[in-house]
């Protein structure tokens, strides 16, 4: 039980103006007897979200700041705060409040048990029903597509050990799926269990068409089950294929000429459904290429613009 030790808590924000006053009241009060950090790393925010930190770290020391040059995404911006803490564990938390502040004391004495990482699982969450079922089938999916299982119902709110967050930040590859590879590293896990608010104030930073990239992201990042899904969706098409030139042939010899006849209906059918599969086969093949261009072009995943208090 480690007796002496510094919390880093990571905040990546994006436009949370009306957020940042109230959650960093929450994570004072819930730290008041545990040394600690706070790190919050600006993904480009336009409204006053920078003027608010940087008046808070004037009063506190202990609240730290690096801004990005633009938006690079909130995986990106977590993981240029986990580049840069200092403490003997690390809890990223989103600055919208949904996950409550109050559960880190709970997460630190899992870690102090010997947990290397402890999850914030969600028992409930407010949200609306689309983004629930979602969330539940993108779970469910990756757990079907990886070979390594994936925590369902779990977000970025976790508490990781140093060792885990040294990990992370020392691999190689610049888009990484942060949830996936902490689970692929094997470490020691334990959970405590949330109750999911709604949002404190502003919009959601994630909506359909960034849940549907992060999905995708994951899946091509973690898994290559989707190009052996494609080889065998082939091997069945053309199973198909032969059975119908077999049958079309044993028509054409065997069978009167009113029975052999087809007409334009079968063949659109046949047309669009092979043309689907192909189009969809040629889709999964171009997100894994793309993935590997983005790697060999070797650019950063983020660029720092100014730092403060560190």
């Amino acid at each position: 039980m480690k007796k002496s030790f510094l919390v880093s808590i990571v905040v990546p924000v994006h436009n949370e103006e009306g957020n940042i006053d109230p959650l960093i009241d929450r994570l004072k009060k819930s730290l008041s007897s545990i040394p600690f950090e706070l790190l919050f790393v600006n993904d480009g925010s336009t409204d006053a979200t920078l003027t608010l930190l940087k008046q808070k770290a004037r009063e506190d020391k202990r609240i730290k700041i690096i801004s990005l040059t633009r938006n690079f995404g909130h995986q990106n911006a977590l993981m240029c705060g986990y580049s840069h803490v200092t403490g003997d564990c690390s809890i990223a938390i989103d600055a919208d409040l949904q996950d409550p502040p109050e559960l880190i004391p709970n997460m630190i004495e899992k870690w102090q048990q010997g947990a290397d990482i402890v999850y914030a699982k969600r028992k409930t969450r407010n949200d609306t029903f689309f983004k629930k079922l979602t969330a539940y089938w993108f779970y469910r999916l990756m757990n079907f597509l990886s070979d390594t299982p994936i925590p369902a119902d779990v977000g970025d709110y976790r508490l990781q050990d140093a060792r885990v967050t040294k990990f992370l930040a020392d691999l190689p590859e610049h888009n990484k799926f942060i949830r996936g590879l902490v689970a692929w590293g094997g470490f020691k896990e334990d959970s405590v269990y949330i109750d999911r608010d709604a949002r404190h104030s502003g919009k959601t930073h994630y909506p359909l068409t960034k849940m549907v990239n992060f999905a995708l992201d994951g899946i091509i990042s973690f898994s290559t089950k989707p190009l052996r899904v494609a080889t065998y969706t082939g091997f069945v098409t053309s199973l198909l294929g032969a059975i119908g030139i077999i049958y079309a042939v044993y028509r054409r010899l065997f069978l009167s000429h009113e029975y052999w006849t087809t007409g334009w209906t079968g063949l659109i059918v046949a047309v669009l459904f092979m043309g689907g599969i192909q189009l969809i086969t040629i889709g999964i093949i171009g997100e894994y290429i793309a993935k590997m261009y983005r790697e060999t072009q070797n650019r950063p995943s983020y660029l720092i613009g100014e730092k403060i208090n560190i």
